[in-house]
């Protein structure tokens, strides 16, 4: 599979050198600071959480998640297929969170046995065949776990480019995921909540919430908002992010998901 320096089509994206951008424009910025405080949020509204449980962060990236699982005192393993990422998060983790380079496809196949808890965050819009990842996950989690899983919304891509003034590009709906080219970070596989709705079903998983993330953050016209204005989107997005109809808009779609008891 390729990286950023040679990706290739029909494959999925790895960041091998893309860590350092990924610390600076997407965590060092509100974008990712609100995106995490949210996230975290809902779980901890929809998903029970107790001391000891095993946690799966599955393309766990820099390890923001595999740390915040580790002060809810649950045991978290990171897995990620970048090198680059992998070792800026052992760094900043320490040595008591396992990281394991690997992919879904490769870590499911070895796994002992399965988990508590997954997170799988910001991951199948980087995979060629994100419809895949549903039935492998559900693997991965033990009957009655669950699964948290955050998606790029490609219906909020739309209306992102329409605001930017993209309009030639969304009437004739082209050019709108990326192509995998150099530092661009527009995912390769955006989907919407219909199709992630049929591949959670089809995979047996039971949605027990869903909310958007970043529902009004990123149509904002001061990109780098105050700290005053970023304290008033957090509440603004804690009291409409499952609401009816910005939840639809929200950049990403996080749904928080049960693997039946008796399966």
């Amino acid at each position: 599979m390729g990286d950023e320096r040679g990706y290739q089509p029909g494959t999925d994206r790895y960041f091998d050198g893309l860590a350092e951008k990924f610390a600076e424009t997407m965590y060092g910025a509100s974008r990712g600071k609100l995106r995490l405080a949210r996230v975290q949020a809902h779980i901890q509204e929809h998903i029970p959480l107790e001391p000891g449980q095993r946690v799966l962060d599955i393309g766990g990236g820099l390890g923001q998640m595999s740390a915040w699982a580790r002060a809810q005192g649950l045991s978290p393993v990171l897995v990620e297929p970048s090198m680059d990422m992998l070792t800026f998060a052992r760094a900043a983790l320490g040595d008591d969170i396992p990281c394991v380079q690997s992919d879904l496809q490769t870590f499911a196949r070895s796994a002992a046995e399965p988990f508590d808890l997954v997170l799988c965050h910001a991951m199948l819009e980087w995979m060629a065949h994100p419809e895949e990842a549903l039935p492998l996950l559900y693997s991965q989690v033990k009957p009655g776990g669950w699964l948290s899983l955050m998606v790029f919304n490609l219906d909020a891509l739309r209306f992102s480019n329409i605001v930017k003034g993209n309009t030639t590009r969304v009437v004739e709906d082209r050019n709108l995921a990326g192509k995998g080219r150099h530092k661009r970070l527009t995912p390769i596989s955006p989907m919407t909540h219909d199709q992630v709705s049929q591949w959670i079903t089809a995979a047996g998983f039971e949605c027990r919430a869903v909310a958007g993330i970043r529902v009004f953050h990123d149509y904002l016209r001061e990109r780098a908002p105050d700290d005053k204005t970023l304290e008033e989107l957090l509440e603004l997005e804690t009291r409409f992010g499952a609401q009816e109809p910005y939840w639809r808009l929200g950049r990403y779609l996080h749904y928080c998901l049960q693997r039946p008891e008796a399966s």
